[in-house]
């Protein structure tokens, strides 16, 4: 054997090293280039298609039926699916404009002829403990000298309005966006197979043999926080608006519209309060303890339909979809309660199988 080649092949072999460790490198490079490059370019259509998706796989069970219902003809089931969604969103959103739109026009009619009061306070308000007398005061100086108070609270109602006019316009923005991906679900639906099949394929890329159940778990993650957060919440905001109306509360399309985002938020007793508040110092007492009492039943029917809509047909705890609905949430926006729900039940998955080995392997687990 020749001594002298053996450091001549070392060589050889550590520059081929080197080599193939530059290529592979240049390569990676190369991707994340690109894939950052693919990102920065749809970067303004990730909301849009982050919810488009959203509402597809929410929507698709019913997409399925109502498709076998009309033939199998998925265009037209698509369309009409679409058609409804966007009623189900412009139809409220009109009548809170119009409501908005009278109420405004009041006010600002009032302003201008000098005829805006603000009737006085009842007594009994006086002997409520602790907020009682403070409450009592500011009501009464508004009913005797309104635009003194007005005044004397100009520097802290200016921020106040600024940030009123802010949120109209970001909440006109947002209903845009909402538009827009309902019309992107709607083309997703149309197309669903192909969506399918390129969801399974990216699943059994990322998870192999177990591919498929983690798809299933996707979706069945999404439904069920769909089910149960916002459709609770839609729940519960019926059922507040319609208090809000019987007891005649000022302005109740707009309280129902708070009510929805605190009840998204699960904060939608906090809406609640202050109408308990108003309606004790205007109404009767009977009505005033009739409608706290339906304020009670709508706060308790988080407690009752969540156990019952969230969570169900998927493989996972209550508790791990619920914690990830609230911390995505918190973490990025609204839409983080689907994507943090769906990140933390995998991940709850792929952790019991790491726990379990080969053996949850086998079994599917």
């Amino acid at each position: 054997m020749n001594t002298e080649a053996l450091p001549l092949q070392q060589e050889t072999r550590q520059q081929d090293y080197k080599r193939r460790a530059l290529d592979v490198f240049i390569h990676v490079g190369l991707v994340v280039l690109l894939a950052t490059a693919c990102l920065g370019i749809l970067r303004p259509f990730v909301p849009l298609i982050a919810w488009g998706i959203v509402i597809a796989i929410a929507t698709y069970p019913a997409y399925k039926r109502l498709r076998s219902w009309l033939g199998g003809r998925g265009v037209l089931a698509a369309v009409l699916c679409t058609m409804a969604f966007l009623a189900l969103l412009i139809v409220p959103v009109i009548l809170l404009a119009e409501t908005m739109i009278e109420s405004i026009g009041s006010l600002a009619a009032h302003l201008r002829d000098g005829s805006l009061s603000v009737p006085p306070p009842p007594d009994r308000i006086a002997s409520w403990p602790i907020v009682g007398p403070p409450l009592h005061n500011a009501w009464n100086m508004a009913a005797t000298n309104l635009s003194g108070l007005l005044k004397s609270m100009g520097p802290q109602l200016k921020p106040l309005l600024s940030w009123l006019v802010a949120t109209s316009a970001g909440l006109g923005l947002t209903i845009l966006q909402f538009v827009l991906s309902i019309i992107v679900a709607g083309v997703l639906l149309a197309n669903s197979s192909g969506g399918v099949a390129v969801t399974r394929s990216l699943a059994n890329r990322l998870f192999g043999a177990q591919g498929s159940e983690f798809q299933e778990l996707a979706g069945a993650t999404i439904r069920s926080v769909v089910n149960g957060i916002i459709g609770v919440a839609a729940i519960q905001t019926v059922a507040a608006g319609i208090g809000f109306l019987v007891v005649g509360i000022p302005g109740a399309g707009l309280w129902t519209l708070f009510f929805l985002i605190a009840a998204i938020l699960q904060a939608g007793t906090i809406v609640l309060i202050p109408a308990v508040v108003y309606v004790f110092a205007i109404a009767s007492t009977t009505k005033a303890v009739v409608f706290l009492i339906w304020c009670v039943v709508v706060g308790l029917m988080d407690n009752l339909l969540k156990p019952l809509l969230l969570g169900r047909g998927v493989p996972v705890p209550i508790l791990v979809i619920f914690l990830g609905a609230i911390g995505g949430f918190l973490a990025i926006g609204i839409i983080g309660l689907f994507i943090g729900a769906v990140v933390l039940s995998v991940g709850y998955k792929l952790f019991l199988a790491w726990l379990e080995g080969p053996a949850a392997a086998e079994q599917g687990i």
